[in-house]
């Protein structure tokens, strides 16, 4: 338990990358994303939506081991048009799935990483 204050969100997601330029490069190509801050010596990446939240890429800085993850759900406005599109450009969609709250759509980043795209029922 935190003894000073309290936690009051997540300032940022993030995946671990092996070659920063190679994943921005995914990110831009793939999804449309452009980065708000690109870090020196391929060191990462961070894009700002427009909530308010912060997804990062980051290669450890030599500090700590690579290591895909997974866990990130990005949120789509048009989810049948957005995969639609993935597949038509050639990008394999690893896992489609609904709930009886959302849409789930997942494909792979160029570093192991699951992208889960996400679309809840209104």
């Amino acid at each position: 338990m935190i003894n000073q204050g309290t936690i009051t969100g997540l300032d940022l997601s993030a995946y671990m990358v092996q070659d920063a330029a190679r994943a921005i490069a995914f990110y831009r190509d793939t999804l449309g994303l452009e980065p708000t801050t690109v870090y020196p010596d391929n060191n990462g990446a961070e894009y700002e939506f427009a909530d308010g939240t912060t997804f990062g890429l980051w290669s450890g800085g030599g500090m700590i081991p690579f290591q895909p993850s997974n866990g990130n759900l990005f949120a789509v406005d048009d989810f049948d048009g957005t995969v639609a599109d993935l597949k038509a450009r050639g990008i394999p969609v690893v896992m489609e799935h609904e709930t009886e709250k959302c849409f789930l759509a997942m494909i792979m980043d160029t570093e192991g990483n699951s992208v889960t795209l996400h679309k809840l029922k209104t």
